[in-house]
């Protein structure tokens, strides 16, 4: 004997339709991180973890801005010192300068900024000394 469904009832929800159908498409095949193991599974669990990932993610910080521009002032060097051209070397530690002029004239908040403008004309000899111009 063969059980007969009701009227009206399906086996297949709407939405194991749309799952079936998604993945007969081969939607859920280019998802980015598909097939992969999930990151930090080996780490300890943190609460907070799905903000710090959307922050690294989104390239924000929670540094007071003094201490961001200390952080964003010594990227900016290190990106110098390995700039492909002197052109580029100059245009990365004007940037950052102009940033540190201008926090030193408008304090930020945080602790002190400790720092003050690169000698770009300095850093370029330097540059040029290392790539033998």
């Amino acid at each position: 004997m063969t059980e007969r469904k009701p009227p009206g009832v399906t086996f297949e929800s709407w939405v194991d339709r749309q799952i079936r159908e998604a993945t007969e498409r081969g939607d859920f095949a280019r998802l980015p991180g598909a097939g992969k193991p999930l990151p930090h599974l080996d780490q300890p669990y943190d609460e907070m973890w799905w903000i710090k990932e959307k922050m690294s993610r989104e390239h924000l910080s929670c540094l007071p801005p003094t201490l961001a521009l200390r952080k964003e002032a010594e990227e900016a060097l290190k990106a110098a010192a390995v700039a492909p051209t002197e052109a580029v070397l100059r245009r990365i530690l004007t940037a950052v300068n102009d940033k540190i002029r201008a926090a030193l004239r408008t304090p930020l908040e945080g602790p002190p900024l400790n720092l003050t403008p690169y000698d770009i004309d300095e850093r370029a000899r330097e540059w040029r000394e290392r790539h033998g111009g």
